[in-house]
């Protein structure tokens, strides 16, 4: 039952019955010409502490009612906010400045939808959750591209080399969270009977080895809580104490990290959920299926306002968890939803199917950065959303320039 339920999400055509109207909508790929972000010049900085404790859910970030209120950009600023620190995996750290070429500023500033005051939970009513146990699903796109952050989080394959995934999961806006020097990325697999066997010429270091006996683990705690014990809560499909479909994963390390500096407190002199993404680029590529990048449309050019992404949330330990929800609110760089999710899921790649230019194939393509549940203050009271990073066509961009070294490849998007 939950094959053919999942089936029918994943398959099912987009009509175009949007915002209650029966007229059929244009819900395709719009390529549009992007602003150039060329790199200005690069030089060292000292190495960072390593110190700050990872957190994945935010307080005092600007939200709804701030961001109202800030004004619009000048070309200066963004050219600052768009430099970027990069941090290597021998520890040692660069700033590179940028130039943007070839924006037109918006005088509009950064608007928002009015919005309904939220329960503060991070799941919503019902948990409309899935949990992925089937291996036709896990092994195969758009589930494969979800891959595990050493650091707690999730991301999503955008190149053969590279991985999206938000800025706060490496680094808290003063300094780079522990466990990010030795940053890994965690691949899915399956368990086969050659799992076990040892590749001729292959070591496993011992940094490597704790990460490697995760999966046993998981699945003890896991049988556990199937026995009665654990939070009780509205799962979908097979129990959640069955270890068939779990995965393992494949631990890649990260040979260098990319975030903008707008996301450092002293720059945009509070934490800006604006900037709250961060590119890895990973020692050795893989030969999987990747989810290209696409420029975010507003609400009204999606079918049904929805938007589906994967990650490994911390109350289901070592299971890959798809959802999809409609968009309550948008701004000009986030998005505010009510997608049901648990810590884990932060860093995952919000993505969204739309018809190919005049193509009848519809295609998937990343279209935000899921930042979490986060508290803002709005009308001088703490409030709770879960917040996506919208892909502006600068990030598009600066992500694009990331991947490929230039921006030869980034004309459009």
């Amino acid at each position: 039952m939950e094959y053919m339920l999942l089936l029918f999400i994943l398959l099912m055509p987009a009509l175009g019955l949007a915002n209650g109207t029966g007229t059929e909508q244009d819900f395709t790929w719009h390529l549009k010409k992007v602003p150039q972000i060329v790199s200005k010049r690069t030089f060292s900085l000292d190495s960072p502490k390593f110190e700050a404790k990872p957190n994945l859910e935010l307080n005092s970030v600007c939200g709804i009612e701030c961001q109202r209120k800030l004004p619009v950009p000048s070309l200066s600023d963004l050219k600052d906010l768009l430099s970027y620190e990069t941090i290597f995996e021998n520890g040692t750290r660069t700033l590179t400045e940028v130039n943007v070429l070839g924006l037109t500023l918006d005088p509009a500033g950064n608007t928002t939808a009015h919005s309904s005051v939220r329960k503060k939970r991070q799941i919503y009513g019902t948990d409309s959750r899935f949990s992925i146990y089937d291996k036709r699903f896990m092994t195969n796109f758009p589930f494969n591209t979800a891959v595990k952050i050493s650091t707690g989080c999730s991301g999503i394959l955008i190149s053969p080399k590279h991985v999206l995934t938000a800025a706060h999961c490496l680094h808290d806006g003063k300094d780079y969270v522990k466990g990010s020097k030795r940053l890994r990325v965690g691949l899915m697999r399956t368990k086969s009977r050659g799992d076990g066997r040892k590749r001729k010429g292959v070591k496993r270091s011992r940094r490597e080895a704790p990460e490697a006996q995760e999966d046993p683990e998981v699945a003890t705690r896991l049988r556990r809580r199937s026995k009665g014990g654990g939070r009780k809560q509205r799962r979908s499909g097979r129990k959640q104490g069955s270890s068939d479909g779990m995965p393992s994963f494949q631990w890649t390390r990260v040979k260098s990290t990319h975030i903008p500096k707008g996301w450092f407190k002293g720059v945009s002199g509070d934490i800006a959920l604006d900037y709250d993404y961060a590119v890895l680029e990973l020692k050795r590529p893989h030969k999987r299926k990747y989810m290209e990048l696409g420029i975010s449309p507003t609400i009204k050019m999606m079918p049904g306002s929805m938007i589906h992404f994967s990650g490994f949330d911390s109350d289901r330990s070592g299971q890959l968890v798809y959802r999809f929800c409609s968009i309550s609110d948008e701004s000009n760089d986030l998005f505010y939803q009510y997608c049901d999710a648990e810590p884990g899921s932060t860093g995952s790649g919000v993505y969204l199917r739309l018809k190919e230019p005049n193509k009848r194939k519809w295609k998937r393509k990343i279209i935000a950065v899921f930042s979490g549940h986060q508290w803002v203050d709005v009308n001088g009271e703490q409030q709770d959303y879960n917040v996506a990073v919208r892909i502006t066509p600068l990030k598009y961009a600066q992500i694009c320039f990331w991947i490929h070294g230039n921006d030869e490849n980034c004309a459009q998007g």
